[in-house]
C-alpha cells in the first residue's frame, strides 16, 4: 500500500480518493474547498493544509484539476508538487487539459527526477463512484507500469496511449467523437418525433442496426429506452454540458495547432456553447436534446 497525496476533490476527485482509501492506501487530501476536505476526511483520508504538505513524503501524488493553468500552477508554481515531492515519486495527473500543458509539466517533473503520467478519465461521476473509470495514460513505460496498480483501484481499464501528452490526446479525440455522436442521436430522435415514430421503436431498431453507438445504447437522450440514462432524471449529470464544451474547445485548439480539419467537431462546439449560454451548463450533456427539439429550457 502506498502513501498518496491527492489534490483536487471535486465531483470526480472526491469519489476517486474514496476508492483509493477503500483499497487500503494512506491518502492525504488537499483542496481549496473546506466542504470537499470534510468529505475526504469522512471517507478516511487525512487532511493536508497545503499542496506542498500533500506532496511531501508521498510515494504517489494524484491530481484532478479543472484546466491546464491549474495543473501548471499546482505542479510547477511556488510551493508546488514538483518542488515538494520526494525524489522518485510518481505523479499522476487525471485532469483533462491541453496537450502542451501536459507535456510541459511532464518535462519539468522529469528534470526534477520525478516520474509522471497524464491519465485523463472517461466514465463520469458514476464511474468515479463505482470505480469503473477508463484511464487513457501517456508517459514512459516504467512510469505507466508503476501507475497501473494505483489507477486500477479507481477504474476498470488502463490504456497506455504512448508518450507524455498522448493520454490527453486520446481523451479529447474520444470526447469529440462522443459530443458529435450525441448530437446525431438527439437529432434523430427529434426527427422521429416529428415523423410520428415512437422513441422506443427507433431505439429498438437503431440499437441493433448501423446507428448503434454508446450515446444511444448506454446514454439514450430520451426518457424510457435506457432506464439508467440521465434523461430519466431530468438530465441530472453524469457529465455536464459545460464539461463537454470544455473538451470540445480543447479538441478545436488541438486541431488548429495540428492543422487538422474537424468541421463536425467545430459544429459540436458551437452547439454546446449555445446550450451552455442558455444557462444549461450544469445539466447533463445529453440534455441538449431539449434545445435541438425546441423544448423550453429552465
Amino acid at each position: 500500500m502506498a502513501t498518496i497525496g491527492f489534490i483536487g476533490l471535486g465531483n470526480m476527485g472526491g469519489p476517486m480518493l474514496a476508492n483509493l482509501v477503500k483499497a487500503g492506501h494512506t491518502v492525504r487530501a488537499f483542496d481549496l474547498s473546506e466542504a470537499a476536505l470534510e468529505r475526504a476526511e469522512s471517507a478516511g483520508a487525512g487532511r493536508a493544509g497545503t499542496i506542498a504538505e500533500a506532496a511531501a513524503g508521498a510515494e504517489v501524488v494524484v491530481t484532478m484539476l479543472p484546466a491546464g493553468q491549474h495543473v501548471r500552477g499546482v505542479y510547477t508554481g511556488e510551493g508546488g508538487v514538483i518542488g515538494a515531492a520526494p525524489a522518485g515519486a510518481l505523479l499522476i495527473d487525471c485532469s483533462t487539459i491541453d496537450v502542451d500543458s501536459a507535456r510541459a509539466v511532464a518535462a519539468a517533473a522529469a528534470d526534477a527526477g520525478l516520474r509522471m503520467v497524464d491519465a485523463p478519465v472517461s466514465g463520469g461521476v458514476g464511474g468515479a463512484e463505482a470505480g469503473t473509470l477508463t484511464f487513457m495514460v501517456g508517459g514512459p513505460d516504467e512510469a505507466v507500469t508503476a501507475a497501473r496498480p494505483i489507477l486500477e483501484c479507481m477504474g476498470k481499464a488502463v490504456v497506455h496511449a504512448g508518450g507524455p501528452g498522448t493520454g490527453q490526446a486520446a481523451k479529447i479525440c474520444n470526447n469529440m467523437m462522443l459530443g458529435i455522436q450525441m448530437l446525431s442521436v438527439c437529432e434523430a430522435f427529434a426527427l422521429a418525433k416529428r415523423l410520428g415514430l415512437d422513441a422506443q421503436k427507433l431505439f429498438d431498431v437503431s440499437s441493433k442496426a448501423s446507428g448503434q453507438c454508446w450515446s444511444l445504447t448506454t446514454y439514450c437522450p430520451v426518457p424510457g429506452p435506457v432506464p439508467t440514462s440521465p434523461a430519466n432524471r431530468d438530465y441530472a449529470p453524469g457529465f455536464t454540458a459545460a464539461m463537454m464544451l470544455k473538451d470540445l474547445k480543447l479538441a478545436q485548439q488541438a486541431a488548429a495547432a495540428g492543422e487538422a480539419a474537424t468541421p463536425l467537431g467545430a459544429a459540436a462546439e458551437a452547439l454546446y456553447a449555445l446550450f451552455c449560454n442558455q444557462g444549461e451548463g450544469d445539466r447533463d450533456f445529453s440534455g441538449i436534446i431539449r434545445m435541438i427539439d425546441g423544448q423550453s429550457q429552465g
